[in-house]
């Protein structure tokens, strides 16, 4: 329910607050008063387009503020969805800044301009003859029905499951695909795969095999220069190691004769060791020298062969060639895979096809059920608001393929008057027509669904007499199931009204401005007197708007 309007700065509004209640309110005024600008204030706010002509003074940014009761409308998980903080008593705010940029907002929340549209949808329901046209959507009509048929819970498992199928669907189109395109590379990845298995690759591999090849390549060089340094070593009396052993009986001596140098004797016994364990070791490394011609030809095959692998998959490394390996083996392992998946998704769309076909037979027996309803409520209730002839029959038929509502093809068709061939609702109803419809269906929507608030924006135009206090009563009895806001001429429609604000334009400090006032009993006797009798108010005038109201 809509609690409060605060519009700022629009159009030729320059500082409006105003409280609703629930129950019906009218407002009325006289034509150019602003009517229109108070619902055009209110559409901002639920997310339509502005300008900056839309600013009652362009050096100031427009605001426009709607406060929502929205504690029956389960919207808890709607919040969720966007990220935005559920607050029983709701705020929708929209600022249009003097630079020509626009600001939403949700309980504080900045959002974009789709997400107040989507929320508002929820909270309020703005209909004028122009709107009505929502009546002739498919859609709509299957929302229509589907109140009356209580298949909201059917018709959302249906929905899931058929959301799952379509994904099921596309899977399975997409595995045939890659099949194809799988099957006809198959060959040359098994060979590429083959062909890097049986290099054995290993990470550091490469680095001991060009270690190898650089030993077997200089055997020759490597073997003279072992020799001469063995030599060197241990060549008698001009050895290294016997002069180091020389030395070392010489330090021994220091140190005997003076404790002083027994530092230097250890340095001179540690290069000594040192040296002889360097001469064993280069003795070791000699004896394991030798030239190997084969052992030299294979480890540069190996080395090419890593070459050749690095150029063909356009990589500089053995772990780099790992990767494509174990990507290859992934990839045909998929594809090997593919046949049982297939099966797997055949099977699995035979289900959900078996769920959808039972779920949505289900869906059609209760349409069938209420078409009768709805057909006969609708007759009788554009009857009362002027259309005694009009007749309506509302037809399902069966298709083949899933749809987002079942299986049911719906049309609706209507015949304004008797004798008159059936057409689709499109083709024949008038827009007057089509607002008195709407009327109709909303309110024998009311009686099965938790509706938003209702604004009527002079869908009465252009009816007078029994009509209008047949539109009336039936807006007023709309008004007993939720909240009803009519922005209307017909006097009826005022008086049935359990509020009612007057709009005027008014000229102050040399600017024209709109202002809406709420009027008391009295005021609002004046006021359908008026619109009785074209602003002449007369005593009969006022017998007449009293009755009206009582």
């Amino acid at each position: 329910m809509l609690t409060q309007l605060k519009i700022k700065n629009f159009a030729l509004i320059e500082d409006l607050e105003v409280d609703f209640s629930e129950g019906m309110t009218s407002i009325t005024g006289e034509t150019g008063a602003g009517k229109s600008i108070l619902l055009g204030g209110l559409s901002l706010v639920l997310g339509k387009r502005a300008d900056l002509s839309s600013l009652f003074d362009s050096t100031r940014k427009c605001i426009v503020e709607a406060t929502f009761q929205i504690k029956s409308y389960a919207l808890q998980s709607l919040f969720a969805e966007y990220d935005l903080d559920y607050e029983d008593e709701t705020v929708l705010r929209r600022e249009l800044l003097p630079q020509g940029k626009s600001r939403a907002f949700v309980n504080d929340t900045p959002v974009n301009l789709n997400v107040l549209e989507e929320i508002s949808l929820h909270l309020i329901d703005i209909h004028s003859q122009h709107d009505a046209q929502t009546l002739l959507e498919n859609q709509y009509q299957f929302q229509v029905l589907d109140a009356l048929a209580g298949n909201q819970n059917t018709l959302g498992t249906y929905q899931t499951i058929l959301s799952a199928y379509r994904n099921t669907q596309k899977e399975y189109k997409q595995c045939l695909e890659n099949q194809a395109a799988f099957k006809e590379e198959f060959e040359l990845k098994q060979f590429l795969l083959d062909e890097l298995q049986a290099s054995k690759l290993e990470v550091g591999r490469e680095d001991e095999i060009k270690t190898q090849l650089h030993t077997l390549t200089h055997i020759e060089f490597l073997q003279t220069t072992f020799a001469a340094s063995i030599q060197l070593l241990e060549n008698e009396s001009l050895g290294i190691v016997d002069q180091l052993k020389e030395l070392r009986r010489y330090s021994q001596g220091l140190s005997e004769k003076s404790k002083q140098y027994e530092a230097l004797r250890e340095r001179v016994q540690g290069v000594a060791i040192e040296m002889e364990d360097v001469m064993e070791e280069f003795k070791h490394q000699f004896e394991f020298l030798e030239s190997n011609p084969q052992k030299l030809e294979e480890l540069q095959a190996q080395m090419d062969h890593l070459n050749v692998l690095y150029q063909k998959h356009r990589v500089q490394s053995e772990s780099e060639l790992i990767a494509i390996q174990s990507e290859l083996e992934q990839t045909l392992k998929e594809t090997l895979n593919l046949d049982d998946r297939l099966d797997f998704l055949v099977q699995k769309q035979k289900e959900q096809e078996a769920e959808l076909k039972h779920l949505s037979d289900q869906l059609s027996q209760n349409r069938h059920k209420a078409i009768t309803v709805l057909e006969g409520e609708l007759k009788n209730l554009v009857a009362k608001i002027g259309m005694q002839d009009a007749v309506f029959k509302i037809e399902l038929t069966s298709s083949i393929h899933f749809l987002n509502n079942g299986t049911d093809v719906l049309t609706f068709q209507f015949s304004a008057n008797k004798g008159s061939d059936f057409k689709d609702l499109k083709k024949v109803a008038s827009g007057g027509e089509l607002s008195r419809i709407m009327l109709a269906i909303k309110t024998i929507l009311s009686q099965y669904k938790n509706l938003p608030t209702l604004v009527f924006d002079e869908i009465d135009t252009g009816v007078s007499g029994k009509i209008s206090d047949s539109i009336a009563e039936v807006m007023a009895t709309i008004a007993k199931k939720l909240q009803v806001i009519a922005i209307t001429h017909l006097p009826q429609v005022a008086a049935k009204a359990k509020y009612h604000f007057l709009v005027e334009k008014i000229v102050q400090d040399g600017k024209t401005k709109t202002q809406l006032y709420s009027l008391d009993h009295e005021a609002r006797v004046e006021e359908i007197a008026k619109m009785l009798s074209g602003n002449q108010v007369t005593e009969t005038a006022i017998a007449h708007a009293k009755q009206l109201m009582n």
